[in-house]
This record gives structure tokens, sequence and C-alpha cells, in this order.
């Protein structure tokens, strides 16, 4: 059993402490461990060019048009039966490079994606992604912040998990932090962080999460899109509709069953989902080919361009 932690912060800061606090309970907990921190590693931001989505879905396996570490952190993401992540708490969310990350995920570690890419690999003799990113996991994270400004990184954070299906353990924030290496009960906390990664990924099967209860009963969320003229709410994370009550002077979230599998953390929300953006690729497709869509293009390229640096002599 391997426990992966991750620290997007400062090197042999508060963070990387953190992250290594959790390490140590993992290793505590029987676990063989290794630690990162991701500015030791160039990762380049994805450019949305779907390189990915268009391998995936013509049975080349899964490839990344972008030649950086990613596909290095990625490996040893995927070889770990668990993760652990440290991440400094940014205006309120998690930082740029943990964004990155997510976004380098993108459509690209889709679990959806994936086993329809499967499906068209067997089809076609073509080849099929790498099994190790269908390969159930347990991941948790740690957001480090310096005041109280913490209210969306446990939602930017879980989003991470949300496309390859990796089951959260624990989704922690510590706010008021820049001293937390002297904090012992802060520091315990991240112990048992490691301790309760390292139980999960042992036991896949008997794996929960052992935060504390968001709003959103599905997901644990306590970040929604309000309606502003009625109860109505959709779930900031997993994307379910419903509405948001008081009861006994408790917030609370309720929703249809049926919306259970329009979840984006389901195969049948990301099915779905999938038929939808193939629906609209076409659509896109199609009006690429037309002159009125070209001529629009171009007039747009040939009223202005991208200012760049000047080269330095």
């Amino acid at each position: 059993m391997k426990i992966l932690g991750i620290s997007f912060g400062t090197q042999n800061g508060n963070n990387d402490a953190v992250c290594k606090e959790a390490l140590k309970g993992a290793q505590e907990a029987g676990a063989e461990i290794e630690f990162i921190n991701v500015f030791k590693l160039n990762i380049k931001h994805c450019t949305g060019c779907i390189a990915c989505v268009k391998s995936l879905m013509t049975g080349r396996g899964n490839m990344c048009a972008i030649k950086d570490d990613f596909d290095w952190l990625l490996d040893k993401m995927l070889d770990a039966d668990g993760i652990v992540v440290a991440d400094p708490i940014f205006e309120k969310g998690g930082t740029g490079m943990f964004h990155t990350m997510t976004d380098r995920f993108g459509p690209r570690m889709d679990r959806g994606n994936n086993l329809i890419s499967c499906k068209i690999a067997e089809a076609t003799g073509g080849k099929a992604p790498d099994p190790r990113i269908l390969k159930d996991k347990v991941i948790s994270y740690m957001g480090i912040g310096g005041s109280d400004w913490t209210t969306r990184v446990q939602c930017d954070h879980a989003m991470h998990a949300l496309t390859p299906m990796w089951k959260v353990i624990d989704n922690d924030f510590f706010k008021w932090s820049k001293g937390i290496i002297m904090e012992d009960d802060k520091m315990a906390r991240a112990h048992q962080i490691g301790i309760n990664i390292a139980k999960a990924a042992e036991d896949f099967e008997k794996a929960e999460y052992q935060g504390e209860d968001g709003v959103c009963p599905h997901c644990h969320s306590r970040n929604f899109y309000l309606d502003s003229e009625s109860t109505h709410a959709i779930c900031c994370l997993c994307g379910i509709e419903g509405d948001v009550v008081i009861k006994d002077g408790k917030v609370s979230f309720e929703f249809p069953e049926e919306q259970i599998k329009h979840a984006h953390d389901t195969l049948s929300g990301k099915f779905i989902h999938g038929d939808d953006i193939k629906e609209n690729e076409g659509k896109l497709m199609e009006t690429q080919k037309t002159e009125a869509y070209k001529a629009r293009v171009k007039s747009y390229k040939d009223f202005i361009q991208s200012s760049v640096p000047v080269a330095a002599n």
C-alpha cells in the first residue's frame, strides 16, 4: 500500500510540513510513503486544445499534447493507492497550480470518457487508456490559510476528485494557520488525516468520508448557486438541483431522488454530460464548415492581434 503526499506550497514551508505530518500518520498506519512538491516540476497550463478528447474518442489511448512533467506526476498518482494533498489557500480557494493540475485532469481523466474509450478501442482494435485510470482510489485534501478567507477551498479541492471519481476521505482546511507547525492540535489533525487515508486505501470497499458533513447530503459541499427569486439551488460541486430549506433553525438541501443520476460524480451523470458534449461538438463541427463561420473568424483575426513583449536585446 502506497500513499503519495503532494504539496502545492513553498518548499520547506507550512504546506510541506503539514503534508509530511500526514505522511507520518500514513506510515504509522503501515503505508509506504512518497512526497512531491510540485514546484520542483515543470507543469504548464492546459490550453483547451482537446487533443486528449480526440485521442480518447478515436481509440488512440489517453494522450496530452503538452510535453512537460505532468505525465510524470500523473504516473506517480496512478501508482499510489491513496493521495493526500496540502495546498495554500489563495483568495479563499485553491492555488493556481492546483487549478492547473485540475485542468490538466479535465476530460482526459474523466472516468466516463475513459470507459467509452475502452469500448471504442475494443471495437476498432485501437489502443485502450491506461487501466490504472479506472482503478478506484482514495484522496484527501488539506487547505492551509493565513486568515479566515477559506470558504471556497473545499469545493475547489473536491472538484479535482470529481472527474476520475476518486473517493474523498477528508477535505479539511486550517484557517489562521501561519504558524501551524507550532500548533499541536492542527498538526495532530493532519496526522490523523494521514492515518485515515492509509486505512481507506487498505480497504477501499469500506472506505467512507471522514470529514464534517456539509450541506449537500450527496457530496458534502457547502457551496451553492442560489436562485434569487425562490429556494431553488444547484450544488456547485456535484451539480444536483434542489431546494435550500430551513428546519429547526438548520439549513439543509433537499432534492428529488432522480437527481442522483445527473450528479457530476456518478457514471450516469458523466454519460449524460458526454452525450451533451458530443451533440454540441457535432454542431460546432458542422458550423465550422460554413463560409459564414470562416468569414466571421477571419474578421476577428484581422481586427486585432495579441500584444507580445519585445524580446530583450
